[in-house]
Order: structure tokens, then C-alpha cells, then sequence
């Protein structure tokens, strides 16, 4: 039986462990301490490392990690991530025989360019571009390739549990809010995240069902959303301009 534990990293990353009783792959590794203190604590062995993209916060432990284990590095190759030592493309699929688990690769640009996203039934990283109730900022590409991005995961199955690399869920929340305060199931996530936090807890994994229901960045054909934007406004509800809007509006809240 294969688990996924939160490694947490840096300010507010996760790194996710992807392990059995001795073998462990992890995702992301912004940072190496946290993720050997993990492997020593439950004696457990790296045999690969994947990447979502290229950003330091996603890949600066792996320098670290591969002095004591030298294992494969899995994600999209680019100049600004030399430590990619298998290639994956949209279509390629990812098979690791130790943990019992295959992943079909995603391309998911828009936050940068070389994202993509690790999907197996029920399990999707994806990195920075779905987070908890938002999504990343866009950095290369354009926002209708990030639009496409985030309707492409909305597309999976409704179980599917939605790992994202940060602890933004909260923060996300608020924002939530002010576009649909009167969402129930909004109401009720952001009572739920708030005990996951002061328990201790992290509020990931969530689920494209979730994600659906709550995160605006899905939600843009919503007549409550899409009011409060033309408030604001907004003067083409067409979803695209609704996601920009939503997009450009979020990065000053």
C-alpha cells in the first residue's frame, strides 16, 4: 500500500513523500533537511524525485538529496532545472514498480511554462497551479493558457484528492468569500480549514469535488461571482474575462 505524507518545507510548502514500508519518492523537494530527517525517521529509501517545475522553492533540495541518494529526477527539462534527468511530456506515463503506482503525465502551463502535473487515479500534484480554494500567478505563457490549465484538472474525476505544493487554503479562502459570500459550501470549507490549522493539520489533500465547489478559478460561469465582479466592473461575463479578472483582482487583495 503506497501512502503520501506532507513534508512541510520553507515558509508554507509541502513537500509530498510518496512511500510504502521501504521505499519513498518525494515531490517537490524545496529544501533536502526536512526530507532526510523524514526518510531517517521511518527507514526508508529514495529511489526518485519529481518535479512540477522549475521555481527554487520546488527544487532546491535536490542538489542535497542526491549526495546521499543518487536517484532519477523526473519532470519537464529546462535550462532553469538542470537536475532533470528523465523528460516527461503530455501523454509520457511514469511507472514506479516499488511503490505500486503509475502516473500519467499532464502539461499545465500558464503559471510557467515547463509545468506539469503527476496524475494517477485519485491522486493528482499539481505543483503551483491548483491550489486550495485559488491558483498560481501567472508568470510565463498567458492567462488563457492558465485558465485552460486549471479546466483541464477541473475535468478529473470528482474523488481525485488534489495535492498542491503550499498552505495557501486559508488565505485563498478569504478571497473566496468576497466573491461568493452567500456559497455554503464555502462557508463550511472555511470552518473546516480553520480547525485542520489549529489542529495542526495541513488542509490538503482536497478533492476536485472540492475544488469545484469553492474555488473561484473554477467557478467563473457563476451568476453570484460573476455579479460581484461587474460591481467591480467588469463588463464581459465570458468566462476568460471572468478568470482575469478574477486573476488580476486576487494578486492586490
Amino acid at each position: 500500500m503506497t501512502d503520501i505524507t506532507a513534508i512541510p518545507a520553507l515558509r508554507d510548502n509541502y513537500i509530498w513523500a510518496l512511500h510504502n514500508s521501504r521505499y519513498a519518492a518525494v515531490v517537490d523537494p524545496g529544501e533536502a533537511a526536512p526530507v532526510l530527517d523524514f526518510l531517517d525517521t521511518h527507514g526508508l529509501q529514495l529511489n526518485a524525485i519529481l518535479c512540477t517545475h522549475r521555481h527554487a522553492d520546488h527544487i532546491g533540495g535536490i542538489t542535497k538529496l542526491r549526495e546521499v541518494y543518487s536517484v532519477p529526477v523526473y519532470g519537464r527539462q529546462h535550462p532553469g532545472n538542470p537536475y532533470v534527468s528523465h523528460d516527461l511530456h503530455e501523454g509520457s506515463q511514469l511507472k514506479f514498480d516499488a511503490l505500486g503506482i503509475n502516473f500519467d503525465i499532464l502539461e499545465i502551463p500558464g503559471h510557467l511554462n515547463d509545468h506539469i502535473a503527476y496524475y494517477a487515479p485519485d491522486i493528482l500534484f499539481c505543483g503551483d497551479v491548483l491550489f486550495g480554494a485559488g491558483c498560481g500567478r501567472n508568470f510565463e505563457g498567458t492567462l488563457a493558457q492558465l485558465h485552460l490549465s486549471l479546466q483541464r484538472l477541473a475535468q478529473l474525476p470528482d474523488t481525485t484528492r488534489v495535492y498542491s505544493a503550499h498552505e495557501y487554503t486559508t488565505a485563498n479562502l478569504r478571497f473566496a468569500l468576497a466573491c461568493e459570500p452567500h456559497n455554503m459550501e464555502l462557508l463550511r470549507r472555511i470552518e473546516q480549514a480553520e480547525q485542520q490549522l489549529m489542529a495542526n493539520l495541513p488542509t490538503l489533500p482536497s478533492t476536485i469535488a472540492l475544488e469545484k465547489a469553492t474555488n473561484p478559478f473554477l467557478r467563473c460561469n457563476q451568476p453570484e461571482l460573476i455579479r460581484t465582479l461587474q460591481q467591480r466592473g467588469l463588463t464581459d461575463a465570458g468566462e476568460l474575462s471572468v478568470f482575469i479578472a478574477l486573476r488580476e483582482w486576487r494578486n492586490h487583495f
